[in-house]
């Protein structure tokens, strides 16, 4: 038996069009695969949320994009919990029959699973979003009234006791090209970049867990929607899988010194963490590759990115598909080499 719990983090970056993990929660099959070789899988929104759809495991940490980096960078540690006080911020910039469907989104999830919301707010002026996508392909945005939405945060957390934020800003509507093709299962998620830069925000300047869900207008039927982008066509909000996901999200512990219990997770206590071949130049796996921590690349969930880990100095395990790296994780867990595992085991090399 393992002195310790075998903790493995799995990252698909947001925004950059990944094959697996770039639609309305499509990487959630992976992640309820690799939980099950593992005691601790950590991962990030992009892969857990899906619109109305869900899938809450107690072994499953749910950590936004930035917390997941200072947590790999061994500045920040991740402490369990067993529920979240939750603050909803609901952007000016939402008309009132749609604030109205989140508002009853929120409801619902307090009436039929019992997450526990302390108050809802809306901020003081509309937040701007607008959204861009790079030369590489991969989605951005921007945040005209960032003032605002911080003000928001910061009176839910003094004045209602918010342990955790739920932001939901209003997004422009997408047409065109772009929206076709993510529709269709062949494109990059045109709103994920500027999501992440919110959630960012809050969480960099309140050190507490944050998500957001984005208000959109709901689009005409399409007959061939992927499967893939079908979770987003279910309704008015994509509120819910943010608050499951909230409501039991790790709290950051910001300093060492002040971790008193066994529970918290520091970076040197990740055994394995699982990426996409094409986008190893984030800052979570450049910092888990310093570490003792064993880097798993994924061939087939191809990226707009070009970021393999050969090309950065980064040494890792290759492997096809993502049933593979469950059996490598596996392995890995068990102390078994996994060349071992192959028909064809070359003797030892005697070192001159």
């Amino acid at each position: 038996m393992n002195s310790r719990p075998y903790t493995a983090v799995l990252i698909v970056p947001t925004g950059i069009g990944a094959a697996i993990g770039g639609y309305a929660g499509d990487a959630l099959p992976v992640a309820r695969v690799l939980s099950q070789v593992c005691d601790r899988l950590i991962t990030h929104p992009n892969v857990l949320n899906g619109a109305q759809l869900y899938w809450s495991q107690p072994n499953i940490f749910y950590v936004e994009g930035y917390g997941l980096d200072r947590f790999a960078a061994g500045e920040w540690g991740l402490r369990p919990v067993h529920r979240n006080r939750m603050g909803l911020i609901l952007d000016a910039g939402i008309e009132p029959e749609l604030r109205r469907r989140h508002l009853q989104a929120a409801d619902a999830t307090r009436a039929t699973l019992g997450l526990q919301l302390t108050d809802s707010m809306v901020t003081d002026a509309p937040l701007e979003v607008e959204v861009r996508t790079s030369a590489a392909g991969a989605s951005w945005g921007t945040l005209g009234n960032p003032d605002s939405l911080l003000r928001a945060a910061e009176r839910l957390i003094t004045h209602a006791n918010a342990e955790a934020i739920a932001i939901v800003a209003r997004f422009p509507d997408e047409t065109g090209e772009a929206l076709a093709n993510y529709r269709h299962g062949c494109g990059v998620d045109p709103i994920a970049g500027a999501e992440a830069v919110i959630s960012h925000l809050v969480v960099r300047q309140f050190r507490i867990p944050a998500a957001h869900a984005p208000a959109l207008s709901p689009l005409p039927p399409d007959a061939d929607v992927s499967p893939r982008a079908a979770a987003e066509e279910l309704g008015y909000t994509f509120l819910p899988c943010v608050l499951v996901g909230l409501s039991r999200s790790p709290q950051f512990v910001l300093d060492r010194a002040n971790s008193f219990t066994l529970e918290d997770i520091w970076c040197d206590g990740v055994d394995a963490a699982i990426v996409p071949e094409t986008a190893c130049g984030g800052s979570a796996i450049l910092s888990l590759s310093q570490t003792r921590t064993q880097i798993i690349t994924v061939r087939e969930n191809l990226t707009q990115m070009h970021a393999p880990p050969q090309a950065i100095g980064i040494s890792a395990v290759s492997v096809n598909s993502y049933l593979e790296a469950a059996g490598v994780l596996a392995a890995h867990r068990a102390g078994i080499d996994p060349q071992t595992l192959h028909p064809h085991l070359s003797s030892l090399h005697c070192l001159a």
